[in-house]
This record gives structure tokens, sequence and C-alpha cells, in this order.
């Protein structure tokens, strides 16, 4: 399963089902029309991860489909395990590490910015530090990597807040460990968000 560089990207994504995605969005637009933005950004997520210099993992959030854009021969999947965020993030990236691999990155399926340079970049910068997070406009991030296993970034934590990134950076320095970052981009997960990205108009028609 592993490359010849020993690279994982971790993919989360939900299983796209109307009314349990993009739940804040919904409010706004309804279900039926964020499921289709939620679809429209993992086809944006598996085009930009597709051809990466990585091996790819995507972890289902409820089961694994019988057919999905992201099944293609390159691509392992799994089902996330955990009772909250930060939890199924930590066990995601052990079950990297358990495979073998010794650079693994993670992200989610909410940010239209994403490319394959981006992902690469996570993997050349994990070279000379021991984790890269990708922030987002929201004050999260849309991407971490690591080289061991790091819990402390992940439990106990309170996800979904402006301050994940800045709580973040706090805990890899009190852990004595280093950090690099990457370009910030956007994540969607409101309306506003939506309406900034230019891809409502694709779909709103």
């Amino acid at each position: 399963m592993s490359p010849p560089n020993n690279h994982l990207l971790v993919v989360f994504s939900k299983n796209p089902v109307a009314g349990r995605v993009k739940t804040r969005l919904a409010a706004s637009i309804g279900d039926e029309k964020a499921l289709a933005i939620y679809e429209m950004l993992r086809g944006m997520t598996e085009k930009a991860t597709a051809n990466i210099n990585a091996m790819r993992a995507v972890f289902y959030s409820e089961f694994i489909p019988e057919n999905d854009l992201f099944l293609t021969e390159k691509t392992s999947v799994w089902l996330q395990e955990g009772n909250d965020l930060g939890e199924r993030m930590h066990l995601a990236l052990l079950k990297g590490f358990s495979l073998g691999f010794s650079r693994v990155a993670l992200i989610g399926t909410d940010c239209p910015e994403m490319s394959p340079f981006i992902v690469n970049l996570a993997f050349r910068k994990l070279d000379t530090c021991d984790v890269v997070l990708g922030p987002a406009l929201d004050g999260g991030f849309y991407l971490v990597g690591m080289k061991q296993p790091f819990p402390e970034l992940f439990l106990e934590r309170t996800w979904s807040t402006a301050a994940v990134l800045n709580e973040s950076l706090r805990i890899i320095r009190k852990n004595g460990k280093t950090c690099e970052q990457l370009p910030t981009l956007s994540d969607i997960d409101t309306l506003e968000d939506l309406e900034k990205s230019g891809l409502w108009n694709e779909t709103s028609g």
C-alpha cells in the first residue's frame, strides 16, 4: 500500500445524504441545494487529490459506499471512528502511521481552493518541521500533517470555533514541537462563505 515516499493523504468525507451534510448552509438554502454544493466540493477535492505525490485514503463518516467518485484503484477506504471530530482525526492519522507511512496529512472536503500544489507543499514542509497546518479564514484549519502521532493536538478539544487554529498553535508550542503553516484558504460552511466563493452562482440558477 505504501508508495516509495511513504506519504499518505487522508480525506475525510461525509456520506452525501440530504439533511446530513452542510447543515449550517442548509439552514439558509435548503437540504437539497446544500447537498448539491457538498457534492460539488467533493468533486473538487477528488480532482485536487487524484494525482498527488502520495497515497490517498478516504475515511467515510457512516458507511463505505459501493460506488463513489473517490473509489478508484489508487484509493483505500475506511470508516471514521471516534466520538468527536478530534478523536476521529487522531484515530485516522494513527491508522496511517500503523500502516507504515512516515508522513500523514489529513484534509476535509470543504475547501474549494484545495490543489495538488497545496497538498504536495504540506508534505515537503514536513521535511523540516513536526507539524504542518493549513489555516482557514474562519479560524480553523483545512489541513493538518505530521510525522508521528500527536494525540494532544486532537483529544479533549473544542472544535468549530474561531479559536481552533490559535489554540492548536499553542498546544504545538507547549509540547515542544515545530510547526509551519500553509497559505490561508477558505472553507465553505455558511451562506456567506458560499457567496464569497462564487460557487453559489453556479448552482443557484
